[in-house]
């Protein structure tokens, strides 16, 4: 027996360094959850209409200008719900409860997961993270790595993956505490990639993150850190996903979206199976294998957060 499919059209507005969430009613569906403000689609409409549309008729504003930010379906007991969440990067008039539903302002960092309907939650992880993710690659010495992510900072970059196989620990934990020391400040977020448990108990004395290579994930039945600290997932299937959404992790990359220079003959899965896959996906995932940061739109409008990028961030004649 099929189940409903119903699209649901999602806006994140931003003010001020704060989100707006609006809350449900009473006598709805999770009435008093707050949520971002958006609806369903009515027959015919696409979703940028749809979101127009919803947003004038609950806060009576004009859209003016949005951008993808994710695309996921999430299941209820009775029907899966798609949302297609933008970001209304300008809009005309104040912003008001004209159906009498509470509107509240809040930093991101201070949106409680719990107070939101479970479809939001990928939503409240998209919006806080950035659309590049960069992995870090070759350096000849620690010096050279912190110019490199020293560089990185330079140019925007807000979230690195410390990826350094080649490593032992005493010398990683020193270089993750320099990287750490540079990108604190900044507002940088840095996540200890590896398989080994050391990384954990490293990650929560620097305050940083980890990501899990795919073998990882699949041999955990929890994410290893608290929310709060982001954990991450490299995937290359709807199972590994799915997965990774299951333990808890707030995000994946997702690869080989292109071929590579490192691994010229392992099939990409394209821009139309990458967005096949992300759909049925519970949390934000990035495009990750020969990708650039100007493909970064490409991936939003193709359902992803952005993309991942190694040598077009990390080698200094690259991006």
């Amino acid at each position: 027996m099929s189940r409903d499919l119903v699209h649901v059209a999602v806006g994140v507005l931003r003010r001020a360094g704060e989100i707006l969430l609006t809350r449900r009613l009473a006598g709805t569906h999770l009435a008093g959850c707050w949520e971002f403000p958006g609806g369903k689609f009515e027959p015919g409409e696409m979703p940028e209409q749809a979101l127009a549309r919803e947003l004038r008729e609950e806060l009576g504003i004009e859209v003016v200008t949005t951008q993808s930010l994710i695309r996921h379906r999430h299941p209820y007991p009775t029907r899966d719900v798609v949302l297609h969440t933008y970001e209304v990067t300008a809009w005309q008039g104040e912003p008001l409860g004209l159906q009498g539903q509470a509107l509240r302002w809040l930093p991101a960092e201070r949106i409680d997961p719990a107070d939101l309907p479970p479809a939001d939650g990928p939503l409240l992880s998209a919006a806080r993270l950035p659309d590049v993710y960069a992995i870090s690659g070759d350096f000849s010495d620690q010096a050279d790595c912190l110019r490199r992510v020293e560089r990185l900072i330079a140019g925007g970059v807000r979230l690195l993956c410390l990826r350094c196989p080649d490593l032992d620990a005493g010398t990683y934990r020193a270089l993750a505490a320099a990287v750490l020391a540079r990108a604190r400040p900044v507002g940088m977020q840095v996540l200890l990639h590896g398989a080994a448990d050391w990384l954990t108990e490293l990650a929560a004395e620097l305050g940083a993150g980890r990501h899990l290579p795919a073998r990882a994930v699949a041999a955990v039945g929890q994410r290893p850190l608290p929310p709060g600290a982001w954990c991450a997932a490299s995937c290359h299937d709807a199972t590994e996903l799915a997965h990774a959404a299951r333990i808890g992790c707030d995000f994946a990359v997702l690869s080989p979206v292109a071929v590579t220079a490192s691994h010229p003959d392992r099939p990409a899965l394209g821009w139309a199976r990458f967005a096949a896959l992300v759909e049925g996906a519970a949390l934000p995932v990035f495009a990750l294998g020969g990708m650039q940061p100007q493909q970064a739109r490409a991936a939003r409008e193709h359902g992803g957060q952005g993309v991942a990028v190694m040598r077009g961030l990390w080698d200094p004649a690259g991006g």
